[in-house]
């Protein structure tokens, strides 16, 4: 089976983009392959955090993992922070990582905005990530398009690693979706629906009320055209409106296309709405549950344990290789 590994910051509000771009994919790759999916605590510290927030959006983030279909029988949850490999691992490639391709990496320049006072961790916390994957011999990652830049550094790191030291660390893959991977905010259909959005308008959480979705999708942004039709440079928001359509109610877009081509903006605004409602409400429904029962809990510490298990072996590899001395057993 093929190993696949991917995480989520605990930081803003979990959305729809969120969910069609990296969640359902994972509910995808649970049945497929081996799956890791982790909630990444130590990148939110990368800027500051709210100590108790970051406490409860963490819990929050993994319980929603699961509502949202994520099957602890199939696929292993936990937090990073539970898994010590990771912050050993990272520094063992910050040893082989250079300057300048750190200094290349666009979130960086985007988030520090090239000010001195922005945090180290801001700037190597590519490492970290690279760290993440390669410590689960990951054979894809499913990420979005703006994480493309950050998986070519981790098999730059790997492919370094094993040219210096021997084959000690696979090569990961990419993987993209060709649909979902941006999902654009109802608000500004030409940038990506966002969790640190200025306006709650950008986005639709997980966890969101019907009336909000119906409120929001009805003011979704669209042009003055009323011709429902796919046109991502023409058309931003009616494409975005088709897209998230089509991706939770498994109607191809052209078949959506067909059926509002007389209707009009409001009935496929609407329409989309009433999807999305009927798909999160279930969600909406196990997240409480999970919540009454604390069941999140115990999923946590198996899923830690068994990523213990796999790190401890490919950490002890990358320690052989650049000559640390073993901890001596008794």
């Amino acid at each position: 089976m093929k190993r696949i590994f991917s995480g989520s910051q605990p930081t803003g509000n979990l959305h729809l983009g969120n969910y069609l771009g990296a969640i359902k994919q994972y509910i995808k790759y649970q049945e497929e392959g081996d799956g890791f999916f982790c909630v990444v605590d130590l990148h939110a510290l990368t800027l500051p955090q709210d100590p108790e927030a970051l406490r409860k959006k963490t819990m929050e983030l993994a319980t929603l993992y699961v509502a949202a279909g994520l099957d602890p029988n199939k696929a292993t949850l936990f937090i990073q922070s539970h898994v010590p490999a990771h912050a050993e691992g990272a520094w063992l490639l910050q040893c082989i990582a250079r300057m300048g391709e750190l200094n290349r990496m666009v979130q960086f320049k985007e988030k520090g905005k090239g000010e001195e006072t922005a945090g180290v961790g801001l700037f190597t916390y590519p490492i970290l990530q690279a760290a993440d994957i390669l410590l689960y011999d990951a054979d894809i990652v499913p990420v979005g398009e703006d994480q493309k830049q950050h998986i070519e550094l981790t098999r730059d790191l790997a492919e370094r690693f094993n040219h210096r030291f021997g084959e000690v660390l696979k090569v990961p893959v990419p993987m993209i979706p060709e649909q979902g991977a941006r999902i654009m905010g109802l608000d500004n259909p030409e940038k990506k629906m966002s969790k640190s959005a200025e306006s709650a308008s950008n986005y639709i959480t997980l966890l969101e009320d019907p009336k909000s979705i119906m409120k929001k999708l009805k003011r979704a942004v669209t042009d003055s055209e009323n011709v429902v039709r796919y046109d991502r440079e023409q058309k931003p928001g009616v494409s975005n409106l088709l897209e998230i359509h089509s991706l939770l109610s498994g109607e191809s877009i052209s078949a959506l296309e067909e059926k509002y081509s007389d209707a009009g903006y409001g009935k496929l605004k609407i329409e989309t709405a009433e999807v999305i409602i009927d798909h999160l409400t279930p969600v909406r429904e196990r997240y409480k549950k999970l919540v009454e029962t604390g069941e999140i809990e115990e999923i946590l510490i198996t899923g830690a344990k068994r990523a213990q298990e796999v790190t401890g072996g490919v950490l002890e590899r990358m320690r052989s290789a650049m000559g640390l001395v073993s901890p001596y057993r008794k």
